[in-house]
This record gives structure tokens, sequence and C-alpha cells, in this order.
């Protein structure tokens, strides 16, 4: 345990939680780097003042995002962070690693960098944290020799991420682990070689139970569905009723859009699916009696995320479904992925999310470029607004049909 005075970080070791603190002073006995991290984050608590300044361009060769580039502005004081760059370590689908794996990622780390790691960031890479710039590109080697690439930073495509899909999950309605790889694969060059506005995330969940947070954090969410009925068993509906559970009161009564009936003499258990939601509620207090319907699929939405620009945002929907084909390696979901990133490359200011773009140029505009029809489901709330307005080619086009029209009926009389 490290002797150094640090009243301020020795207050986060208090309580019954695990302390970052602690962990980080296991390794400053073995690196030099970790124990001056220390000393300089006690300071930024005692100063008031973060001690890193902007990074300037780092990275490794080829590669235009990955690498992060931290300098602190007390090198002097702590010269062993004086240069503390982070690389993003793109991460396996669904975070399945073996322990051999582990141990590689960890060895190159020690041998490279501060031995500090996150597992792992928002996006969902490996974070290791701390290394020097003499030190990038043999890290960046050894990571690539050992099967490990470097995931997204800058102003490019995010690593894509998923929930453990039907690796681990009855209620998964897509194979989020082959749709994460897959996808992975194909945008390599807008992963590694930032040329957009600003950044972009995929993140995509099995179902709406949305384990990955798909519909808050990912510019493009997809999250997993089904289009026919919701599967009952009603024997296994009587024997929720008849051990004394409350189908009631803590199913039907929950669901958001009323569409439930149920009989508590019989125990007859019914679901409007025209009305159904698909929000996961009563399949996930009544897993052994509901299933997800067979006629799996997706719901695409765009825009989540934090606040910068404008305020935070949950993603809105903009294909209410759509069936995936793996034989045609996702064809038509990758097609809308470019004419989406097409119209906000064109459009977005510098640091304009997609998301922010489309609150600033309007969702009728955007459903236009990008070729999509409007669709109920991307209703926020009824308009307020009692007119409504054309485009002018479909003013046109409807002026011309109503001259057709007319025309036909003189050629009758």
């Amino acid at each position: 345990m490290s002797e150094n005075k640090r009243p301020m970080l020795d207050e986060l070791k208090k309580g019954k939680w695990p302390s970052f603190v602690t962990e980080m002073e296991k390794e400053e006995e073995k690196n030099p780097a970790a124990k001056d991290l220390l000393g300089l984050l006690e300071t930024s608590f005692e100063d008031n003042t973060v001690h890193w300044k902007h990074g300037g361009i780092v990275g490794v060769t080829g590669y235009g995002g990955g690498v992060i580039g931290r300098y602190s502005d007390l090198g002097h004081k702590y010269p062993n962070v004086a240069e503390f760059h982070t690389m993003r370590v793109n991460q396996p689908s669904g975070w399945f690693y073996s322990s051999e794996t582990l141990r590689k990622l960890c060895d190159i780390w020690e041998r490279h960098g501060s031995g500090l790691t996150n597992f792992h960031g928002a996006t969902g890479d490996v974070i290791l944290l701390g290394t020097t710039t003499p030190h990038l590109q043999p890290c960046f080697n050894d990571l690539s020799n050992n099967g490990f690439d470097l995931g997204g930073s800058g102003s490019n495509l995010r690593t894509p991420s998923a929930c453990a899909g039907m690796a681990r999950c009855q209620n998964a309605c897509i194979d989020t682990l082959h749709l994460c790889h897959d996808i992975t694969n194909e945008f390599q060059n807008y992963l590694h070689r930032p040329m957009w506005p600003y950044k972009m995330k995929i993140k995509i969940s099995g179902c709406a139970n949305d384990c990955v947070a798909a519909v808050a954090r990912a510019d493009l969410s997809i999250v997993g569905t089904w289009r026919d009925a919701i599967r009952i068993d009603q024997e296994q509906v009587n024997e929720y009723g008849k051990s004394g559970y409350d189908i009631l009161n803590l199913v039907v009564k929950k669901c958001p859009s009323h569409c439930i009936s149920f009989n508590q003499e019989t125990f007859e258990f019914k679901v409007d699916d025209e009305n159904c939601v698909r929000c996961m509620h009563c399949i996930n207090k009544m897993p052994k009696a509901l299933r997800i319907g067979k006629d799996t699929g997706i719901t695409l939405l765009i825009g989540g995320k934090a606040t910068i620009v404008q305020s935070a945002f949950l993603s809105w929907v903009i294909v209410p479904f759509m069936k995936l084909n793996k034989e045609d390696g996702y064809a038509e979901l990758k097609d809308l992925f470019e004419r989406i990133w097409d119209w906000w490359d064109e459009n977005a200011k510098v640091r304009e999310r997609v998301g922010e773009l489309i609150y600033r140029k309007g969702m009728r505009t955007f459903l236009k470029e990008v070729g999509l029809e409007a669709k109920p489901q991307m209703v926020k709330h009824p308009r307020a607004n009692p007119y409504f307005f054309w485009w002018p080619e479909e003013i046109a086009e409807m002026n011309n049909d109503t001259f057709k029209e007319a025309a036909t009926d003189k050629e009758v009389k």
C-alpha cells in the first residue's frame, strides 16, 4: 500500500463499494505512471481544476482513430504522466473473452503502458489508459500481431457494440453478435479514418429491454422486435395464477397500451397484438408463460446522444420494422446507413450529431432526403399545427393527376 499522503483520494476508498483508488494503488507499486497519476488526481482535487491539456494529434501508421492524445500541464511535477495517451481496443461482439485473450491483452499493456485499463468505455472498447508517444506504434504492432484492432475515436464511426443476444438470452429477436461483427468489418474505413462532421455510434440490442442502452446512447439504435403475436402458454399462465402471483396488478395494469385482457377467475390471458407495442414488460414478468413472436426483425431508431450542442436526446423511430437477411449481408440496412451518412456529412455543422441535424432541419426533410416514408410510429406527439404542407413536386404531381383524370372524364363523355 502506498505511503503517500493523499487525504482527498483516501476519502474515495471509504464505504462498502470497491474503489478505483484502491486498485490504482496496487498498480503504483509496479508502475511509476500509476503513482504519478494518483498524485496528479490529488492535486486536481486540491486545486479544483483539471490538469489535462489538449492532447493534439497522435496516432499509429494508417489509422486516424483509436488513439487519444493526453498531456498534463504538470509534467514537470509528475513526469511519468507528462504524456498519458489512451488507446481504444475493439472489443469482441457481446464482450466475450477467453482468459487467454485477456492475459495477452494485459501482458501487452504492461509492456507498453501504465497497466491501467477500463473494461469497457462508453462506446464499448477496452480503454488502455496511459502510454507515451514512442510506445504507441510498438503497442499497436503487438496488439495487431495478437489479433486485436483499434476501435474508433474522433469524428468517425465509433466501435459498434451489441448485447450478448442469442448466446445468453431467450428474448433475443436477432443474432446481435453476427450483426455487430458484420457491421464492424464492413465499415472498417469509417471506423479508423475520421472523415465526418462528428462521431457516429451504432448499438444493437436484441430486444426492447435494450441492455446496451442503445436508445439513449447511440446515433443509430438497432433494437430487435417481432411483428406477429406474442406466444402464450395458457397452462403456465394458470400456474402463475394458482401460485398467488398478482397477474392483474403486476402485469395487466402495467401494460402501456392497455392491450391485455385477463379473466381473474379462469386466468384466461389474451393480448390484442394489433395494439401491442412490444415493450417486453409482460414477457419479463411472466417468462414461463409468454414468449416473443416468431416473425422477428428490428426497429431502427436515430438520434440518441448526451448533451453537446442541443439537449440530450433519446433516439426516435425511423423504421418500425425491418427483416434482416444474413444471406445478402444485411444489404437493406447497410444501404440505409450509407444514405443517412451521406446526408449528414453533406449538411451537418462541425461537431453536430445526426440527431441535432434532424432537429435543426426537421424530420420531414430528413425522411425525404434518405428515401423513407413517414410512419405513425415516428410521431412523438400529435401535431398542434392544423395545416399540412406539401413539397412543390408533390403539388405538381397532384395537379398532373387531376389534369389526367379530367381529360379521361372528357374523353368518356
